[in-house]
């Protein structure tokens, strides 16, 4: 192979004249592009949202933790800026807030809702991959860009987090962003595109901490070797670029830290009320050492190589049935083309863009596979969709160096192995679903076998023939992961726990490394339905089950029924067969929010003006239901687990005296020292929920010792302004 040209072929165009007015040149594009490019990349910018938008309304709140979340900052301004669970600010949810805001603001402009909450992130897919685009075209010509375009929008975990309200989505856009304004910078030096990009990082800092860190180094790393600049200038820059991004998450995170903890809500996943610990804790290092305090199971570094809380850790887990179809369809293609990109490259210049290009987005791959391969902490399928912007970038440089040295046997030769290799890849993981079109997987080995062929032969046969075989190469490919897509846009999605593709195509792990099957729960198979037509109940999608169907929660938080798109919901995801250690309690409580009838809501809405809080519940989920069903504040008692140290029970004894919280909720008729089928009773500390460091069973007990109860459409409440 040849390394003196690497780029796609222009194309030829003849005498034209400027396209007039502004849509006119929006729709022409550059004058150096073929006529149909910009057309191109606008429709396949009008599908991507038309697939996005499409049944999005079906997955209701989807996270009712972050529609809580957001519902509070739509309603209040430092509700907003903290990212709180409820307009009263006791507690955050446990990441920053800047996924949050674009969340909010449209619920502020636009009403509370399923379609103004998940828009936003919709939108923030499409111009992913309007950015992604960008960023491969410019070196690599319009035709490596669009197939990266494609693969990311097919993508099926792009599909999937590209429509949910988890900090993922936002995440996904900015580090894309970052590595494009890396690539501008290599280009010609200048340092306004490297500031650029420590704003981008800081700004994913604010959105997902460290995770925004994890391609950090390798774009620093080909930045300081490669880049147009004196050797001092290209660290000057990297400094400054050190300053943007410190400045862009710096100053929330100051203010943060100097607040007065008195004035502003407690920093959910904290166990000292530290964002600083939040960071570098829960969310920084145990997802790393599986040393999570606070979490499900507590911490313990329970995590390690043969295979921890998590699922099992290695090489192989991008691979394996949990992970393998929501992402990795394309990623064995990824890692061939960048060593073959690396190869055609090698001997160009030590500033050369091409090869530079292949290190950053290749640099970028290999760090976030490693992390996500070996992290012994909580890791979530969907977390993947960091990957997918790094595969798609690569298979569209890739695939566009190769077939212009296809006249080399070996250049042809690779991409037929690329073409067969990704056929027999994408039949393999269409196996694990073998009763869910079972024609697919067979079509895409013959049609994949057929290409690496023609492929095989591509530099030595007429164009159109090539092009023909080359074709049907990126169908074969693509037909996998954009079933997987179709299956994931058919269905709604709720819950924390959420994967990519048909019913099966996805068996997680869950809470103490459990596995999870099809339609069982704690102790048994749990209810199906629950949330009526794909929706919350009380919020869009239509009516639901009542709460405290499905057991009942270590510290007397609600269980209930799970609505559709989440563990052992209506539309056949996977459930946990055991929840942690020792099994126990319904799983809604802590994995979606709880459903609330009519007579729940009516009694919660009673003179709700007259009290800070409406209720107070163990766990930011159960809070969640209840609160985006009456959009009022409800208290989530030790956070999102139940673990978190707030309030204490002089805390939250003061609140009752002081007449600020109306009830407060356990489940179907137990709350305090009854027991829980399957599971502990609601007084014992289990290192989990109810019984964590906030003593948060010593205010279950307190309340049920100290207030009448009564069941409201099977869920217990207690009136908090009338003893017993």
């Amino acid at each position: 192979m040849t390394t003196a040209q690497v780029t796609a072929a222009p194309a030829r165009p003849g005498p034209r004249t400027a396209p007039r007015g502004l849509l006119g040149r929006l729709w022409r594009g550059r004058a150096a592009d073929a006529p149909w490019v910009r057309p191109v990349f606008l429709v396949l910018l009008l599908v991507t949202a038309g697939l996005y938008l499409w049944n999005l309304g079906s997955s209701g709140y989807a996270n009712s933790f972050y529609s809580a979340a957001v519902q509070a900052g739509s309603q209040s301004w430092k509700a907003f800026f903290f990212g709180s669970l409820d307009a009263a600010n006791a507690i955050t949810v446990d990441k920053p807030p800047a996924a949050l805001w674009p969340m909010a603001l449209s619920v502020r402009l636009f009403g509370l809702g399923s379609w103004q909450i998940l828009v936003p992130e919709v939108l923030m897919g499409v111009a992913t991959v309007a950015v992604l685009y960008a960023a491969v075209r410019r070196r690599f010509g319009a035709g490596a860009g669009l197939i990266a375009a494609a693969v990311l929008a097919l993508t099926p975990v792009a599909a999937l987090m590209f429509r949910f309200n988890n900090p993922d989505a936002l995440l996904a856009l900015l580090m894309t962003v970052a590595v494009y304004c890396v690539l501008r910078g290599l280009e010609d030096g200048a340092a306004k595109w490297l500031v650029w990009a420590g704003v981008a990082f800081g700004l994913a800092f604010l959105a997902k901490t460290l995770q925004a860190f994890l391609i950090l180094p390798p774009l620093a790393l080909v930045y300081a070797v490669c880049a147009p600049a004196g050797l001092g200038r290209r660290f000057g820059q990297l400094a400054l670029a050190g300053l943007a991004m410190i400045g862009s998450a710096g100053w929330w995170v100051a203010l943060v830290e100097l607040w007065p903890a008195s004035s502003r809500p407690y920093v959910g996943g904290s166990q000292k009320n530290s964002f600083l610990e939040l960071t570098f804790g829960y969310n920084g290092l145990g997802r790393i050492n599986g040393d999570e305090t606070g979490s499900v199971g507590g911490g313990g570094g329970r995590g390690g190589g043969q295979g921890g809380g998590w699922g099992e850790t290695g090489i192989g887990r991008m691979f394996g049935d949990s992970v393998g179809g929501q992402v990795s369809w394309l990623l064995p293609a990824a890692l061939l083309l960048l060593l073959a990109g690396l190869a055609v490259t090698w001997r160009a210049p030590r500033t050369d863009t091409a090869r530079s290009a292949f290190l950053v987005w290749g640099g970028a791959l290999l760090m976030t596979v490693a992390v996500f391969s070996f992290m012994a902490g909580i890791f979530h399928e969907y977390y993947t969709v960091a990957l997918a912007p790094y595969i798609a970038a690569l298979v569209g440089m890739g695939v566009s160096v190769l077939w212009e040295e296809r006249t080399a046997f070996l250049a042809s030769g690779v991409l037929a192995v690329t073409a067969g290799g990704t056929a027999v890849w994408g039949w393999t993981l269409l196996g694990r679903t073998p009763d869910w079109l079972p024609w697919l997987r067979w079509s895409v080995l013959v049609a994949g076998a057929v290409a690496a062929v023609g492929l095989l032969v591509a530099g030595r046969v007429r164009r159109r023939i090539a092009v023909a075989f080359a074709g049907l190469g990126v169908a074969a490919g693509l037909a996998g992961p954009f079933a997987y897509t179709l299956a994931t846009l058919g269905s709604g999605h709720q819950g924390s726990i959420v994967t990519a593709g048909p019913a099966g195509g996805a068996m997680g792990r869950g809470p103490g490394g459990t596995r999870m099957s099809e339609g069982a729960g704690p102790g048994g198979p749990l209810p199906q339905g629950g949330a009526g037509q794909g929706g919350m109940p009380n919020g869009p999608g239509g009516q639901g089950s009542q709460a405290g169907q499905g057991g009942q929660m270590p510290g007397g938080a609600p269980g209930g029924t799970p609505p559709q798109g989440m563990p052992g919901g209506g539309t056949g995801r996977p459930a946990l067969e055991r929840f942690g250690p020792g099994g126990g309690g319904g799983m809604a409580g802590l994995l979606n929010g709880t459903n609330v009838g009519a007579k729940a809501k009516a009694a919660l809405l009673e003179d709700a003006d007259s009290y800070t809080w409406a209720a107070a519940t163990v766990g930011a989920q159960n809070a969640a239901g209840y609160q985006l069903a009456t959009e009022r504040p409800v208290m989530a008692i030790g956070g999102f687990n139940g673990s978190d140290p707030s309030p204490t029970l002089a805390q939250f004894k003061q609140y009752v005296a002081q007449g600020k919280i109306h009830y407060f909720i356990g489940s179907g008729g137990s709350v305090a020292g009854e027991s829980v089928a399957g599971g502990p009773a609601a007084g014992e500390d289990d290192g989990r929920r109810g019984g964590g460091p906030g003593g948060n069973s010593e205010i279950a007990t307190w309340v049920a010792a100290t207030f009448e109860k009564v069941t409201v459409d099977s869920a217990t409440f207690y009136d908090l302004t009338s003893k017993k």
